[in-house]
This record gives structure tokens, C-alpha cells and sequence, in this order.
């Protein structure tokens, strides 16, 4: 027998029995669909037995953990179906792309998508859930696994083991069809049973719901330009022969990796350059709005993207909208009775109009400048008049949104919409969200900035990301261009900084489970110095040693 402690009691259990059936006695209790457990600590999938005494805590499908679970069990269903019903050649040729809303874009290399093809594959995920198709879990040796996945023609699987330390893998398996999955899965199909599946673009788009409703499926929001500019990033990923982690350990082993981040960084300045080049094309415009999630860049953006206003013979002006912040008094306070400064209204709106109006007519305006310190905002005599060859570059998180700019000419503005949109994927089937990597971005920069800890980045984290859901995402199909900040090779980089970060997170804190999934991620690359990093770099702005003052 084995104690268990869950929910403050202990119980006894057979040696050996499933979590799944001992979750099967607290289910009816839960709203949502309980998926993994903890185990002292560690995180346990379902099919996993218990062995030994532990206190039991549950995550559900509404927790983050177990939301990536159902995810990535949804993606092992439709290349199961893809397996059975096009064949296995053509399930190797699937790639996981990314995302566009709640759809996961998958390229589906020579497979021609049509609307029949699309119904067969979603009625065999259908019988897969109907079946609950178990889901088979294998600890294997690493030389095992490679020549395992050499055979059924996944390359990228037995590159991305090639730099692995550990000596054994985990492989997943689903009636016959094997695959690698990085993080938890779902005991079985029948635990994934919302979902929905489209032909979109020259793929497929695989629906699945937000972990807030996580019985629900939402229609995917039309999103072009986002769709456009992650295609592009895919594109020039394949162009320079890096789409895996695999791929850039490879260049990094090679020792060409110095001439690859200067590639990059020269195929970012080029994106710029052509920004520019359409503002000026334009005649009229007096302000570039640059809006962009956390984490994105948006401070060095914008001072590369005036140095290159500036050979084309404006004189840009800075301002950022955080200088028209109410003072701390004024500002509104989210559910929990915290400081919300990521609302429209933490913004003096009216008085940022005014000011800009009045440099559009001509006249002269004293600029504001906010000291956090005291939480107001001061006047410190520096004026600004806008002559002809003048342009405002506006920054800050609600440059978008037409509220913050109403009695703005809709001529005189220009719509910048960044972020960081990773096409880096750590192999054909396992994407690398984008708010991974700028999760990474802001824990370095608030540890070296702020001196705040890695555990209050990440507690801080879903806050952040509900302030661009209501602020930011929903208006960046708005913008007149898009530009993608994320580089190829940072995460390489950024590993060195993170990982002591993250190693500080006790075992008892409730952001160890999080840690430990990052640095798990981080164990997939090899490591690169920062030194070799043009200074002005948007990396730079994160790890430190930039040109800019950011």
C-alpha cells in the first residue's frame, strides 16, 4: 500500500494503482477536467503509477501546465490522423508552425489540403477521442531513439537528441505512431475532446480552446497581416537553413555562428530600413505609433527605426505615451486592488491630444516627463516645435488603439505593431511559443534593471499577458506594418542569463513548476556569448551593453 495525501488527508491506495484512477474518485468535484498531478514536488502524468507515499496536488486543463498537456495531445492526435489516413511519409512532412489566435498552423509539405481531406482527417481525430486511444510512454536509450526516429525519417528528432546529455529519452506512442513531445501529456484521446480543424493557407489550422474555457472552441479571428509576417519569418528561417534548435546547434558547433547574428541582425535593419522608406513615401506623416506586447523590443525599435528616419532626412523626436501616465492617485485599480497601469485609463488621454495637436498646428509644447518614483508627472522646460522636416515616434502599449490618438489626422499617423514571433521551432512538432521567449526577455531585464527575481517576473506574468489581450492584440491588425523582433539565434544567448535566474525559484514556491519547464527548454540549446552582439542589437536591450538608452 502507498499513502497519499491529497487535499490535506491522507489516504491509502494499492502499490502500483494510476493516478488516473485516483484522480477518478475527486473528478466529480472539479468543474474543469483534471490533468496532471504533483507528487512531492514533481510533476506526474496520469498513466504514471504510484509507487511510494506523497501529497497529490492536482492541475486541471485551466491551469497553464495543463493546458500545454492538452495541446500538445491534440497535435499527437492529428498527426496520428494524418499518419492513417494520408500515410506515414506524408505525417513526416507535417510541420507545426505556429499560432494565429487560438489555431495552430500546420504545414503540411507535399500533402495537398482540401476540404475532403480535411473531414477524413477530423473524423479519424474524432474516433481517436471516441476510442480513447491510450497513449503509451517509453524511457528509452538515446541511441535507441535516434536510430528509432532515423528509420521513420524524422531527422530533426535525431538531430535535436544528437545534443542531448541525458542518456535516455521519453517517446510517446499512439496505436503505432511514435513521436517526441517536450512537457506532459494526456493519458489517452479521450481527454481531448474539443477541437476543431480547417484548411488554411496551403495547411491546416488545428483550433483548439483557451485554457479560460477550456470546453469551448472559438472561430479563429481573420488575422492577415499576423499570418503574413510569421510566414515570412518561416521562410527566412528555411532560407538560412535554421528551422530547429537542431539546426542552430549545428551552426553553433561549426563555429559560424558569429557570421549568423550578423545576418540576422543585418536582415532586421533591412525590415527597418523599409519601414522607413514607407513613412516617407507617405508625405504626410507626423506620427509613427508604436505599440507591441512586453518584452518585444519596442525601445530599441524605435531608436533604430529614427536613425533610419534620419538618413532619409527627418528628424524624429521621441515621446513616449508612459510620460502622459495619470498621476499615481488617478490611476485605476485592477480585481485584486493592485495598480492597473496597463489600462487606457492609467493614461492623461485628453492631455496627450492636446499636446499633439498643438504641434501639429505649429506651436511650441512643453513635454512632460513622469517620475515613477513619486508616481507624477513633471515639466521640466523642455519644449518642442514641429518644422517641416519633423516626425514624432510614439511609443507605448496603447499606440494602436485609435482611442489614445481620436483628434489625430488619421493621415498624419503611422501604425508600427512588434513583437517577438519565434519561427524557431525545437523540432518539425514542437513549436516554441512566442511569450516563451519574451517571458525570458523581461525576467533579464527586470533581474538587471529592477533587481527584481525571476519568481516575481513569472508571478507577475499572467497579469502582463491579460493587459495585451484587452490592449494590444486586439488592434494590431490595424497597423500599416508589422515588425517581427524576435532573432534566431537569442535563445542560445539568453540561456546563460536565465538559467542562474530560474535556479533560485525554491521547490515550495508555487513559480517552481514554471521554472522548471523553462529550464528544461533551455537544456535544448548550447550556449552563446553575448559579447559578439552588435551594441545595438534588440537583444542589447535585455541582456545589457546596448548603444541605446534602454
Amino acid at each position: 500500500m502507498v499513502t497519499l495525501t491529497i487535499e490535506g488527508k491522507e489516504r491509502q491506495y494499492p502499490k502500483g494503482i494510476t493516478y488516473e484512477e485516483v484522480v477518478a474518485e475527486y473528478q466529480p468535484a472539479y468543474d474543469d477536467q483534471i490533468a496532471l498531478v504533483a507528487v512531492n514536488g514533481k510533476i506526474r502524468e496520469l498513466f504514471k503509477k504510484a509507487v511510494r507515499d506523497g501529497v497529490v496536488e492536482f492541475f486541471t486543463l485551466k491551469d497553464n501546465i495543463g493546458s500545454k498537456a492538452y495541446i500538445r495531445t491534440a497535435i499527437m492526435m492529428l498527426l496520428k490522423a494524418v499518419h492513417d489516413v494520408a500515410g506515414p511519409a506524408e505525417a513526416q512532412g507535417c510541420r507545426v508552425e505556429f499560432t494565429v489566435g487560438n489555431g495552430y498552423y500546420i504545414h503540411t509539405g507535399n500533402l495537398q489540403v482540401t476540404k475532403e481531406l480535411t473531414a477524413r482527417l477530423k473524423a479519424r481525430m474524432e474516433e481517436l477521442t471516441e476510442e480513447k486511444m491510450p497513449l503509451l510512454k517509453r524511457s528509452v536509450p538515446l541511441e535507441d531513439a535516434m536510430a528509432l526516429f532515423r528509420e521513420k525519417g524524422m531527422r530533426d528528432k535525431e538531430k535535436l537528441f544528437r545534443y542531448r546529455r541525458s542518456s535516455y529519452v521519453n517517446i510517446y506512442e499512439m496505436e503505432g505512431y511514435y513521436d517526441y513531445y517536450y512537457g506532459f501529456m494526456l493519458p489517452n484521446a479521450g481527454y481531448v475532446k474539443y477541437y476543431d480543424l480547417i484548411p488554411y493557407s496551403d495547411g491546416l489550422m488545428l483550433l483548439l480552446p483557451d485554457k479560460k474555457e477550456p470546453f469551448r472552441v472559438e472561430e479563429m479571428p481573420e488575422r492577415k497581416l499576423l499570418f503574413r509576417t510569421l510566414k515570412e519569418a518561416e521562410s527566412w528561417g528555411e532560407k538560412v537553413n535554421i528551422t530547429t534548435v537542431g539546426d542552430l546547434n549545428d551552426q553553433i558547433c561549426r563555429g559560424s555562428i558569429s557570421d549568423m547574428i550578423l545576418v540576422q541582425e543585418a536582415e532586421q535593419e533591412r525590415k527597418i530600413g523599409e519601414i522607413a522608406k514607407d513613412i516617407v513615401k507617405r508625405g504626410n506623416v507626423k506620427f509613427v505609433m508604436i505599440a507591441g506586447p512586453s518584452s518585444s523590443g519596442k525601445t530599441s525599435f524605435s531608436h533604430r527605426l529614427s536613425i533610419q528616419l534620419r538618413t532619409q532626412g527627418l528628424k524624429p523626436h521621441p515621446i513616449a505615451l508612459d510620460d502622459y501616465f495619470v498621476d499615481r492617485e488617478f490611476t485605476p485599480r485592477d480585481e485584486n486592488g493592485d495598480y492597473n497601469f496597463e489600462c487606457l485609463e492609467a493614461i492623461d488621454v485628453e492631455k496627450f491630444n492636446q499636446d499633439m495637436c498643438a504641434l501639429l498646428a505649429g506651436e511650441t509644447v512643453e513635454m512632460p516627463t513622469f517620475n515613477f518614483k513619486i508616481g507624477r508627472r513633471e515639466y521640466k522646460g523642455n519644449t518642442l516645435k514641429l518644422e517641416a522636416d519633423d516626425i514624432l515616434v510614439i511609443e507605448g502599449i496603447h499606440g494602436l488603439n485609435e482611442k489614445m490618438s481620436y483628434a489625430l489626422p488619421s493621415e498624419s499617423k503611422y501604425r508600427v505593431y512588434i513583437s517577438a514571433l519565434t519561427s524557431l521551432n525545437i523540432d518539425e512538432h514542437n513549436r516554441i511559443p512566442t511569450t516563451d521567449v519574451r517571458l525570458l526577455r523581461r525576467m533579464i531585464r527586470d533581474a538587471r534593471t529592477r533587481g527584481s527575481s525571476a519568481r516575481r517576473t513569472i508571478q507577475m506574468w499572467p497579469s502582463v499577458r491579460r493587459g495585451e489581450e484587452e490592449n494590444i492584440f486586439p488592434f494590431q491588425e490595424d497597423a500599416d506594418a508589422m515588425f517581427n523582433s524576435a532573432l534566431i539565434y537569442e535563445l542560445a544567448v539568453l540561456k546563460q542569463f536565465a538559467e542562474p535566474l530560474l535556479f533560485g525559484i525554491e521547490k515550495d514556491q508555487p513559480e517552481y513548476y514554471e521554472a522548471k519547464r523553462l529550464l528544461k527548454f533551455l537544456e535544448y540549446f548550447l550556449g552563446v556569448s553575448s559579447e559578439n552582439l552588435p551594441h545595438n542589437s534588440i537583444c542589447r536591450e535585455f541582456v545589457g551593453g546596448s548603444c541605446f538608452n534602454v
